[in-house]
């Protein structure tokens, strides 16, 4: 009898956090799979460091929105866990209505408030006098859709078929280019799951004590070290007002010769240096 791994995912059911889950689970060629609806990031981090699933999904970055901070501080806070992977799920929203009705039923547009906000000018062109009320989620605003005629829901592909709705008009974000990135985590030590020939590492770096040149010494090392950053990000350590640390993305895994001489240089000049995982690049 096989064994069943568990993905824990933001809650509820249908929304792009599923999708992901999802993808996720195909890229690691697992057989039994059960998926985990959580109502928090916390909780979902809690979920895996306590055992209580193996992985857990939470989004990281969003292509117009920035970095998730929710997210971020999870792993800025906690150390229980650690990404082994990510992936990015691009985000197309639709009009859904109840396979019953038409646009003439449809007196009411339901959605999440981003889902909403993401296709501000196509509901301005197109259903400028319709009611607009605001869901818990995006999926929540397609099964409003499926149980009411008169509702008109906007949502993912997967939400649509997942609610069983007719999907009226595909593609009405306001920016096509609209992505999230997501990572999966696993507890500390969880051995890669994923495939891939490039290697990401993500850090948490705090600063010993706030300075002029603080970023500079710390942009220095990884220069002198010949090693790449994709992306970097401050946040307040919530120890008191000016009291930042950063989060920096690189090239390479944290075993490769470069980045290990970089990350024993910061060492030594920084109160901490936290390593979030080696992954997989998509």
């Amino acid at each position: 009898m096989s064994e069943t791994t568990t993905i824990a995912y933001l809650a509820p059911e249908g929304t792009y956090s599923d999708e992901a889950a999802r993808i996720f689970a195909s890229k690691m060629h697992v057989g039994d799979v059960e998926f985990m609806a959580l109502p928090s990031f916390n909780e979902i981090y809690e979920a895996v460091e306590r055992g209580r699933c193996e992985y857990g999904v939470m989004p990281i970055e969003n292509s117009l929105e920035g970095a998730v901070t929710a997210t971020l501080d999870a792993f800025a806070f906690r150390s229980g866990c650690s990404i082994v992977g990510s992936t990015v799920v691009d985000i197309h929203h639709c009009l859904f209505l109840n396979p019953e009705a038409s646009l003439a039923d449809v007196t009411t547009i339901a959605s999440h408030p981003q889902g909403l906000g993401q296709c501000r000018r196509f509901l301005n062109e197109h259903f400028p006098t319709l009611e607009q009320v605001t869901a818990k989620s995006t999926a929540d605003g397609v099964r409003m859709a499926s149980e009411n005629k008169h509702i008109a829901g906007i949502g993912s592909k997967y939400a649509g078929s997942l609610f069983d709705c007719k999907m009226e008009i595909e593609g009405i974000e306001d920016h096509y280019g609209n992505q999230t990135k997501f990572v999966l985590v696993a507890r500390t030590g969880h051995p890669q799951v994923i495939e891939g020939k490039k290697m990401k590492t993500s850090l948490a770096l705090f600063l010993e004590n706030d300075r002029p040149g603080a970023l500079q010494m710390i942009l220095s090392e990884f220069n002198y070290a010949e090693v790449n950053l994709t992306m970097i990000q401050s946040r307040p350590t919530k120890q008191g007002l000016g009291d930042y640390m950063f989060f920096i993305d690189i090239e390479g895994s944290q075993d490769d010769l470069p980045v290990r001489t970089a990350l024993d240089c910061l060492r030594l000049k920084l109160r901490e240096v936290k390593i979030l995982g080696s992954y997989p690049t998509e």
